[in-house]
């Protein structure tokens, strides 16, 4: 009868199972789950992500406000140079006097993209900023700060190819956005995978970022970039 007892006990007691982590989403966010997978470490931490976001941006705030600057002086003054006018190539000017340099045109006026500039990379600012202080954006904010980069950076591409290949000048201060634009992007896209956990799905961006090919793929991309500027004008940056 004993054992027949302990037996029965023994059946009554539930089985336990062994837990598997899972990714638990943080509440009343609307932040995405944190993958187990995720890559750690300094490099992939909200910390040196906004803080590089944070340098880049703020350089192209800067620029953003040089040009607007330039924008006005030559409305006051027509035809004077200005300080970044190097040479026939290396020339502000011939860049602000062509129609990309305004290409949002309202009401019969004409709006200077370094304009926008400042309102787009002051937003950049803030947000890198609140990345700083490791928050979990929801996931439509950390969405559209992606894809905000991502429209800052093709269109900083598109004025740098118009320049190299159509105006045939280049504007100092634009490479220098061009290639803050770039570096922000980079960062932002970093830290919208390991930081803010987005695609939810993408297995291999995280493997991607985990094993740390975006160090090659980064140095490839900048190197790449100098070499165009280079190859097409190089005799005139150092003229």
């Amino acid at each position: 009868m004993a054992a027949n007892r302990q037996r029965s006990t023994q059946s009554e007691q539930p089985h336990q199972t062994t837990a598997r982590p899972v990714s638990v989403p943080a509440k009343d966010t609307g932040a995405p789950a944190v993958p187990a997978d995720m890559p750690r470490g300094w490099r992939h931490g909200a910390v040196w992500l906004y803080l590089v976001m944070l340098a880049a941006s703020g350089l192209a705030l800067v620029v953003s406000f040089v040009l607007s600057a330039e924008t006005l002086q030559m409305a006051r003054e027509p035809g004077k140079l200005l300080s970044c006018d190097v040479n026939a190539v290396l020339s502000c000017s011939a860049v602000a006097d062509s129609w990309q340099a305004e290409i949002v045109k309202f009401a019969g006026l004409s709006y200077p993209n370094a304009f926008f500039g400042i309102a787009a990379e002051s937003v950049f600012c803030t947000i890198a900023v609140i990345g700083l202080a490791r928050m979990r954006m929801p996931r439509w904010f950390a969405a559209c700060t992606w894809f905000g980069s991502l429209a800052a950076l093709a269109y900083s591409y598109w004025l740098t190819t118009q320049s190299l290949f159509v105006i045939n000048a280049l504007c100092p201060w634009c490479l220098v956005l061009c290639f803050a634009t770039t570096i922000q992007f980079i960062a932002v896209s970093h830290a919208t995978v390991t930081v803010q956990g987005l695609p939810t799905r993408a297995a291999g961006l995280r493997k991607y970022y985990r094993l740390n090919f975006d160090l090659m793929v980064d140095a490839v991309w900048i190197v790449a970039l100098v070499t165009l500027i280079l190859v097409k004008d190089g005799a005139y940056l150092f003229a």
